[in-house]
């Protein structure tokens, strides 16, 4: 039994006013929107709290309380943000049911992306709007925007999925096998290769390790189609082993030799380009055979020309190594629960959820149900420590405000869903694009991990966004994205009762309860300052009886705005 102290720190502090108006170049040919901006009320100092807790769950099956507070855990978690509707869903589950819902996937793919890129200073010629673009041919003028569709494509499906841990898993996935859009000029590659991690985002490791190696966007991406007999190509031998499989944790380690072994196990493999296939090219391969190290039990791969069988030997030989499961679950663990694995989470956790994963011959849903069912997963420390991902803020922040993404013409939501884009560029984690093949620092990185998210940029930029959308908002041709704050507080069971109201919003959008007294100083903002409840009271009442009164909607509608707007500028908010 370990005992840590976890500091929740005050780390999202004041970093100076922002200018008024800020500028977003669309890419589009239409010029430049423009962003207004408004200051970000002063907050009140945090002091940092040091609270003592015992750490002391293992992988055993969860047995304390289910409701608000665990339930708000998993799918902050396990999604982006907290929607009211899929907390009340999961409420009405016990845990293990709530758990199992969440990983019960969809058996079909979305729909692909559609040419919604059309505008006055650029038409495809080969795909009509409205139109799936998938299956066309390459077009230099058409990718950039194919590519800028699909990022928007995967933005929303993030955005409007059900209560589920498939988008969760399918970015873990591109995080783990990373790739960049802007090295693969190509949206067809893109948009396929993101299909395939998701359609295998909670199946078999193995079979996902292959898939992915003889994919043409990391075939692309690490050199595979320059992988030839006469100049073997070590990149993606390289980064199989030391990045997707085996990692560089244990004290004994691969060669060189092993790489160059591997890399010319490799060889053959091309694309064509039309059809976007992989294919085979025997006269390419090395058929001698290859000797591996005794990190690999001196095992030789009898040479040949047949790629694939090669290729089956090279897994086999490398998943037979226990330190994958290791490696694979302390990427899991850092995804979704901490990046802290000390001794006693090694023991209790890591090494019996990597000897399941073996046993279940790498299978990823039983890790990921263990995981998530256990008493560790629930440990007191293990809730609010973790610092928001980029795309936890601007898709979780629409989540929980219920928003979609309006698109009046396919050209609104094009430039709508840029926006977005725009916004995960500037908080540093663009979908699509992770700084190099070792994927974002954040999960990586240490002794920082997701301490890198927070930055004087970053910061700033943060609260820019929630703020926009909070007073003011994001304006296409014809649409405007905005947060609707009395429909939101709408939702809850006594909106018109200021305590009741401000333990709500504070429930569902911050990870942890708050103290009374920074409770009081929220309701202090949605009283303006008046000393009665009373006040909010009969303003909401004046509202609900009359909702076509401007001016009362007027009155509640700025109360909220000044209220939410608060509590997405608090720290906490950074915290799920």
């Amino acid at each position: 039994m370990t005992v840590s102290t976890l500091d929740r720190r005050s780390f999202l502090q004041k970093l100076g006013k922002p200018e008024p108006r800020h500028e977003l170049d669309t890419k589009s040919g239409k010029g430049k929107y423009l962003l207004p901006l408004h200051e970000i009320r002063e907050l009140p100092p945090v002091p940092p709290a040091a609270t003592t807790v015992t750490i002391n769950g293992g992988l055993e099956p969860y047995a304390g309380p289910w409701g608000y507070e665990q339930a708000g855990h998993l799918l902050r978690r396990t999604g982006f943000g907290l929607k009211k509707t899929d907390l009340d869903l999961l409420l009405s589950l016990t845990m293990s049911d709530a758990v199992d819902h969440l990983l019960d996937l969809p058996p079909d793919a979305p729909a692909p992306p559609v040419n919604n890129y059309n505008n006055p200073d650029y038409t495809d010629p080969a795909v009509a709007s409205g139109d799936v673009w998938v299956n066309a041919d390459y077009d230099v003028a058409a990718e950039g925007y194919r590519i800028e569709s699909f990022r928007g494509w995967w933005t929303n499906l993030m955005l409007t999925q059900e209560a589920s841990i498939l988008e969760k898993m399918t970015l873990f996935w591109h995080n783990h096998f990373a790739t960049k859009t802007a090295a693969v000029f190509y949206g067809k590659t893109n948009y396929q290769h993101n299909a395939k991690l998701r359609a295998n985002a909670l199946g078999n490791f193995k079979e996902l390790v292959k898939t992915v190696t003889l994919d043409p966007m990391m075939l692309y991406f690490l050199n595979g189609v320059l992988n030839g007999k006469d100049a073997p190509d070590e990149n993606y031998a390289r980064e199989l082993q030391e990045l997707f499989t085996v990692g560089k944790d244990a004290p004994n380690q691969y060669t060189e030799d092993d790489v160059v072994a591997a890399a010319r196990v490799l060889t053959g493999w091309r694309i064509n380009p039309l059809p976007n296939e992989t294919f085979f090219y025997p006269i390419e391969h090395d058929t001698g055979d290859k000797q591996f190290s005794a990190f690999y039990n001196n095992t030789v791969i009898q040479g040949s020309t047949n790629g694939e069988a090669e290729l089956d030997a090279l897994l086999d030989m490398i998943f037979a190594k226990e330190e994958v499961s290791k490696f694979i679950c302390r990427k899991i663990y850092r995804w979704f629960i901490y990046y802290v694995i000390d001794e006693t989470v090694e023991q209790n956790v890591i090494e019996p959820l990597a000897l399941l994963f073996r046993n279940s011959n790498y299978e990823i849903k039983p890790v990921m149900e263990t995981l998530l069912k256990s008493e560790h997963f629930y440990d007191a420390i293990n809730k609010g420590c973790f610092i928001k991902t980029p795309v936890d803020v601007v898709v979780g922040t629409l989540r929980s405000f219920n928003l979609g993404i309006p698109g009046s013409t396919p050209w609104d939501d094009f430039v709508m869903k840029y926006y977005l884009s725009y916004f995960h560029g500037i908080l540093q984690m663009l979908p699509g694009d992770p700084p190099n093949v070792a994927g974002w620092q954040a999960f990586r990185q240490s002794p920082l991990y997701y301490r890198m998210w927070i930055n004087g940029d970053t910061a700033r930029n943060r609260n820019y966004y929630t703020d926009i959308l909070s007073t003011y908002f994001l304006e296409s041709d014809n649409d405007q994205l905005k947060i609707d704050h009395v429909a939101f507080a709408t939702q809850f069971d006594n909106p018109d009762n200021a305590s009741a109201l401000v333990e709500d919003v504070t429930n569902l959008l911050l990870p942890q309860p708050i103290s009374e007294t920074k409770k009081a100083l929220l309701k202090t903002v949605l009283l303006s300052g008046l000393p009665n409840d009373t006040y909010w009271t009969v303003a909401w009442y004046d509202y609900a009886n009359n909702p076509g009164d401007q001016m009362a909607f007027q009155v509640v509608n700025i109360r909220l705005t000044l209220l939410h707007k608060y509590v997405m500028n608090l720290p906490e908010y950074q915290l799920a």
